[in-house]
């Protein structure tokens, strides 16, 4: 669970300006606030299930934006290599596979 509220929480990071302000509403007061279905909606003035729904819909719309722009994706891979990376620094004899990892990172951008 607290893998998918992270990815959520990224995927909200990356796509906000893509959401329309109620969207974004919920899944910030959802994941951000962490407050329950039922304490959402009574903020709102709606029904739980009115709650439920929203976030469901919001979620799978941030998991299609991410499969077609690929931004999550992009930043998991542009921090594994920025790791690799480090740990080839401390290693000066290898400098070829440095030079391969930053082509990698560029080739990212």
């Amino acid at each position: 669970m607290l893998e998918k509220t992270m990815r959520i929480n990224y995927l909200v990071d990356f796509y906000q300006s893509l959401l329309t302000p109620k969207q974004y509403d919920y899944m910030r007061l959802y994941y951000d606030e962490d407050l329950s279905l039922v304490e959402i909606a009574d903020l709102l003035d709606v029904s739980r299930q009115a709650v439920y729904d929203n976030l469901k819909r919001t979620e799978m719309i941030l998991e299609d934006y991410e499969e077609k722009l690929k931004l999550y994706d992009k930043f998991l891979k542009r921090a594994e290599l920025i790791e690799q990376l480090e740990a080839e620094i401390d290693q000066k004899e290898k400098h070829e596979k440095i030079n391969d990892i930053i082509v990698q990172l560029k080739d990212l951008s």
